[in-house]
């Protein structure tokens, strides 16, 4: 009796681990992870901002949230000339660091093709996570630990989808607008390309945002979509930029080129044009078909194509909607990788990997990684900074 009372328990624990097992090798087929030890900094706001808005077109009102649940909160605003510079600060409670910038009220779109033969830096899909993404720059020699740029001429090139599923989207948008500024003293670039998580936060959708993001909007006395609307200085700079660019012959953008873009007359301006145009529109698929749904679709449009790694395309598919914009390759984000990989022979670079979280801790750990181009020579780029040729 007890012989079979110990073989049914051993046949419960071996099906008990065999399932353990395999769900265990599903998530880490799935690039997924086990999250757990949630930092409760995550909601500390007690210096959350700046919130800037226009206030017609002579003045911009800075906010910065202050307070605490036990207290209360309250904002803080100041009103500003819109002919001047602001300075502002954001703060990073996990840390309890603060970083400072100057703010130029006017925004302007930048160019979509560069050919100047200097090194690129891509990464992508940050998702608000401000630690993981500077502690990558630090470590990859972009800026040093003081945040100063030290990335001479270089090109950062951030491949979309930097907000939601974080609790750090506006640090993390500051931080780019602060890099911004700082390239361009040293005569180089931060590129800050739309992926379908910006376009989804300028058109009012907030299904992926952090909770946080409801509440800081309500001590604000505004809605959420304000955050980013026409009015946020925010939302006019995000709403500048370019959803693909050209840079010293590689393809920059978040999703790809549909096979039905390859074969319009649309060339890269005509591409940014048209979303840009569309920025706070949301996209619904229309009865009459013409290029300008394409770009804008869910589907097939460049912010949200997954055709690299979902669709049955030939490598004459892929190289000609390339070479069409004069590219010898392209790098996309917004489909998880396990890691930085190459695809067709080299002509798509895919690079969106899984950032750890600032505020979780996760099973197994995940590693930030980029995509380095220098001297006509791909490498991967690892959070240690470390360098290995792809």
């Amino acid at each position: 009796m007890k012989k079979r009372i110990l073989r049914y328990f051993k046949h419960i624990f071996g099906t008990i681990l065999t399932l353990f097992i395999i769900g265990v090798c599903f998530l880490l087929y799935a690039n997924g992870t086990f999250n757990y030890g949630q930092n409760p900094k995550r909601y500390d706001l007690s210096h959350e901002g700046p919130y800037v808005f226009f206030e017609n077109d002579s003045l911009l009102s800075v906010n910065y949230v202050k307070g605490n649940k036990d207290d209360g909160f309250f904002v803080d605003t100041q009103k500003h000339s819109t002919h001047n510079s602001i300075k502002g600060d954001c703060f990073f409670p996990l840390d309890t660091s603060k970083f400072d910038f100057s703010i130029n009220p006017n925004v302007s779109t930048p160019k979509a093709i560069y050919n100047d033969g200097n090194k690129i830096l891509a990464i992508s899909d940050i998702e608000s996570k401000y630690k993981t993404f500077r502690d990558f720059l630090i470590s990859n020699q972009v800026i040093d630990k003081e945040l100063n740029w030290t990335f001479g001429k270089g090109h950062l090139v951030l491949v979309g989808d930097f907000v939601d599923r974080g609790f750090s989207t506006t640090q993390v948008l500051w931080f780019i607008y602060k890099l911004e500024q700082d390239a361009k003293k040293h005569g180089g670039n931060v590129h800050f390309i739309l992926g379908n998580h910006e376009l989804k936060n300028l058109q009012g959708q907030y299904k992926s945002a952090e909770q946080k993001y409801y509440a800081i909007a309500s001590i604000l006395g505004k809605q959420q979509f304000n955050l980013y609307d026409q009015n946020s200085f925010l939302g006019r700079w995000i709403s500048s930029k370019n959803t693909i660019e050209l840079i010293n012959g590689i393809l920059f953008t978040h999703g790809g080129i549909h096979p039905e873009i390859t074969k319009s007359s649309l060339t890269l301006h005509d591409l940014n044009r048209i979303n840009r145009a569309n920025y706070y529109k949301r996209y619904f698929p229309k009865p009459e078909k013409n290029m300008t749904q394409t770009v804008l679709s869910t589907k097939k449009g460049i912010c949200w194509y997954r055709g690299y790694f979902k669709d049955d395309l030939s490598q004459e598919e892929v190289e000609k909607g390339i070479e069409k914009f004069n590219a010898k390759a392209v790098v996309v984000g917004h489909t998880i990788q396990s890691t930085v990989k190459k695809y067709y022979n080299g002509k798509v670079l895919a690079i969106d990997v899984k950032h750890p979280n600032d505020y979780l801790k996760s099973w197994p750990n995940k590693k930030s990684e980029g995509l380095l181009i220098e001297n006509n020579k791909y490498f991967t780029v690892l959070h240690n900074g470390t360098k290995k040729a792809l």
